[in-house]
């Protein structure tokens, strides 16, 4: 999954990076508003972690011309501004939470998750298809009932499909979620984390659409 982190303090955007990125997300980070909304204009992301009390164009019209663009991406306002008034500010111009700094980095993390369930349709906290099951909040993995060790990437590309069966990724797709601006990109790495995935855990799992990318079945179970 790739984020959009959104801070001008350099101390908690290092941290909330460094911690992102150890969870296994893709995050590019931005200091200013003007910049935030030039980025959201150009890239998709699967979140918008996004701060107030930003330089050159405060986070309320980041998020306000957001959301005039029909922008769905979630977003989870995190900013030291406690007020009720400002909180219920953020909400009503389109941010689906809100966090309060200074903030309990496992208490994000869960927000995050959350956010990210309900984005894609489900309720549930765990993945679960083909005999293949996932835990975003422990990222362990089994296959047929036994653990299975993944790699980060492969990680992130089987959450991505396994969170859409039927849905067709394309390579350039998959790309775009599992990395961020600074990560160099090989040109055959997706392939090589497929390979992988269908060594572990089952060569029929993943389907390639000739010419178009890949996904896992819907209807099989």
């Amino acid at each position: 999954m790739r984020l959009l982190l959104v801070e001008d303090d350099v101390m908690i955007g290092e941290a909330v990076l460094d911690l992102l990125r150890g969870e296994g997300y893709a995050v590019d980070w931005v200091k200013d508003g003007e910049l935030a909304d030039k980025v959201l204009q150009e890239q998709s992301y699967d979140l918008l972690l996004l701060d107030l009390g930003l330089p050159k164009c405060d986070g309320v019209t980041v998020l306000e011309r957001l959301r005039a663009r029909k922008d769905r991406v979630p977003v989870l306002i995190a900013t030291a501004r406690d007020a009720l008034s400002e909180r219920v500010q953020g909400l009503d111009k389109g941010a689906d939470d809100y966090i309060i700094k200074p903030y309990e980095f496992d208490e994000l993390l869960a927000r995050i998750r959350a956010l990210l369930r309900r984005a894609s349709g489900r309720a549930e906290p765990t993945y679960e298809h083909m005999g293949v099951s996932i835990d975003p909040v422990t990222r362990e993995v089994h296959a047929h009932g036994q653990p299975v060790v993944l790699s980060a990437r492969e990680w992130s590309v089987l959450e991505l499909l396994l969170a859409r069966p039927g849905m067709v990724l394309s390579r350039k797709q998959l790309e775009d979620k599992i990395y961020s601006w600074r990560d160099d990109v090989s040109s055959n790495a997706v392939e090589v984390y497929i390979h992988g995935l269908r060594k572990k855990l089952g060569a029929d799992l993943i389907e390639n659409v000739r010419g178009v990318g890949y996904m896992i079945p819907r209807g099989k179970s």
